[in-house]
Parts: structure tokens; sequence; C-alpha cells
């Protein structure tokens, strides 16, 4: 757990600011985009289809989103601060959801797949000119998608509401889980 003590940042309610330090080292990291000042206080373990929101006091501002495929976990960031979390779905070893930094290139609150049997993909987020997309899905264990990140349908009509075309979004493939855990 991040200590509080020493934080330059006022406290704001459900969240584990960080330290100049630890602010530092995040920022210094890979797989950071932007200087992070707080992160989401998460009582329990995640599970599938679980997510974390809570934007309340936290100043208008930039927005990004960082994607770990291997903990299965999507952070939305609006100015350093974490406002939300999900456990996600992603792409199978045929066809893998792609690293890297992408701008959100569309929105589609109603969309549906050309691709794949006009299955339904509520509030899309395009991220490639192929298709790679970030959509509302039914997250649950043994479930992958096509190379998209599935994520909680309700999460998703949070997330589209939050960002903007031309937001970033930056997929890694980072540490195993440590907090995941399958649904009961």
């Amino acid at each position: 757990m991040l200590s509080t003590a020493n934080s330059h940042w006022p406290p704001l309610d459900g969240r584990i600011a960080l330290t100049v330090e630890q602010e530092r080292d995040a920022t210094a990291a890979a797989g950071v985009l932007q200087p992070v000042r707080s992160l989401l206080k998460v009582e329990s373990p995640m599970t599938y289809g679980n997510f974390v929101w809570n934007d309340r006091g936290v100043p208008s501002g930039r927005v990004w989103i960082r994607i770990d495929l291997k903990s299965q976990i999507l952070s939305v960031f609006r100015s350093g601060h974490e406002i939300g979390t999900a456990v996600i779905l992603y792409g199978t070893d045929g066809l893998p959801t792609p690293t890297g930094k992408f701008p959100i290139l569309a929105k589609m609150k109603d969309h549906r797949s050309a691709t794949y049997g006009d299955a339904p993909m509520p509030y899309t987020l395009r991220l490639t000119n192929d298709g790679v997309s970030i959509h509302g899905s039914n997250v649950r264990w043994g479930f992958a998608t096509h190379g998209c990140v599935g994520v909680p349908k309700d999460f998703a009509a949070k997330l589209f509401d939050a960002v903007s075309t031309g937001d970033e979004v930056l997929i890694v493939s980072g540490k195993a889980p440590s907090k995941l855990t399958p649904e009961s």
C-alpha cells in the first residue's frame, strides 16, 4: 500500500495520495504517460466484471488510459488522479491485443461489429484503423476478445463519457496478476 505521509497533493476521498518521491518514481516508470498523483483505494481483490469509479473532487483536465494486459487491469486518469479501474478481457494468442500508445480515433455509442456477426460493441472507443477498440463486454472468467479490450458495460458507459477523441491510451504487457481473482 502506498503511504500518504508527506504527500504534496490535497487528499481526495477514496484515494491513496502519492508522495513526491512516489510520484517521481511512477512517472519515470515505463507505462506512464503523465504524472500520477493519486490512485483509487481498492479495498478488496478485483474480480471479473468488477470495477471502481470515483471522480469526486478530481479537477477537470487531461484524461489518459493505461491498460496492463498481464494484470488484466485498465486504469483511467484525469489530471494525474486515477478515476476508474476495471478488470478487462483482451485478445487471444491467435488475435492478440496490440501494445503501444494509441489515440482514441472515434467514439461510437451503439456500435456493432461488421466482422463478428453484428456482435454488439457498446460504448466503443476505436484505437486503430483495423478495428482494435475498447468496448463494453461480458467480462467473465475464461472469456477473451478478438484483439479488442473488453470492459464491463456500466464501466464502458462512464469511460465513454469521460474521454474525448485524441485522448491517449497506453497498452502494456506488464506484471502478472496480483489482485485478480475468478468470480465465485
